[in-house]
């Protein structure tokens, strides 16, 4: 499975959670494999500090606090 983060690259990863997607601008993405363990602690830390980044004020018409919605299709 993987966990697409797509302002990842402006979140504190001090776990290395990341470890895909890090070679972009905006996202990082962390892959998770059968079996695999995750460090419970550090992802909800991350998850933390995304929602905080997404909500918080002032970062433009796209960004947190905004009530624009994207749609994307193909």
């Amino acid at each position: 499975m993987k966990l697409t983060f797509f302002k990842g690259a402006r979140l504190k990863d001090p776990s290395g959670l990341f470890n895909s997607s890090l070679e972009g601008n905006a996202g990082r993405a962390i892959d998770l494999h059968e079996d695999e363990k995750l460090d419970e602690p550090a992802f909800k830390a991350l998850i933390r500090n995304a929602v905080a980044l997404n909500t918080s004020p002032g970062r433009g018409s796209r960004d947190a606090g905004s009530t624009e919605r994207w749609v994307w299709s193909s």
